[in-house]
């Protein structure tokens, strides 16, 4: 078990974590740092100074009541919709891939990709805000084209870590479909 700290596109620290269950059987998960409460805090005091602002040159209430409730609901969607706390893949060699996203509100998405399925792990390039990114993917066999690809999966959308890191988990993984 071993955990390294990586920087993710936008420079921002974010650690991976390798566990091996067993030679064919490897878990990778990639977090990121909380939720700052300061950025909260500073977001909400920002709506509810200007829907001040509105309601003392208004003297309307309905202003400062739809901020509450806009600052509140907004807070629900970015806590349960958005914000990822971590991402994780347990690749077991014969079986498949499962690929999990850890919400701040505690919500978990999780999917598996059965092995018979996977073509090929790869790492992808990408121009993202006038930059070049590289982001770790499944490609998954066509049915009826075995050269063909169906589809691609990325890998780490939401923690987005920088090529040292999708290095790491990238020569474990073919180590794994080597040796399986």
């Amino acid at each position: 078990m071993t955990e390294e700290e990586f920087s993710d596109i936008n420079g921002n620290t974010i650690s991976l974590d390798c566990q091996s269950h067993s030679e064919f059987c490897k878990e990778f998960t990639v977090s990121v740092p909380k939720l700052s409460l300061r950025k909260v805090m500073n977001y909400t005091c920002a709506v509810w100074l200007t829907a001040y602002a509105l309601f003392f040159a208004t003297d309307n209430t309905d202003v400062l009541s739809a901020a509450i409730i806009v600052t509140l609901v907004g807070m629900m969607l970015l806590l349960h919709f958005v914000k990822i706390d971590h991402e994780s893949m347990l690749f077991i060699g014969s079986l498949g891939i499962q690929i999990s996203a850890s919400y701040a509100s505690g919500r978990e998405s999780t999917s598996f990709i059965e092995m018979s399925k996977v073509k090929d792990i790869v790492i992808n390039e990408a121009i993202y805000m006038q930059r070049v990114i590289y982001y770790l993917c499944i490609l998954l066999k066509e049915p009826s084209d075995l050269d063909g690809v169906s589809a691609v999966v990325p890998l780490f959308q939401s923690s987005k870590p920088r090529l040292n890191c999708l290095e790491e988990v990238y020569k474990s993984c073919q180590d794994i479909l080597g040796q399986s």
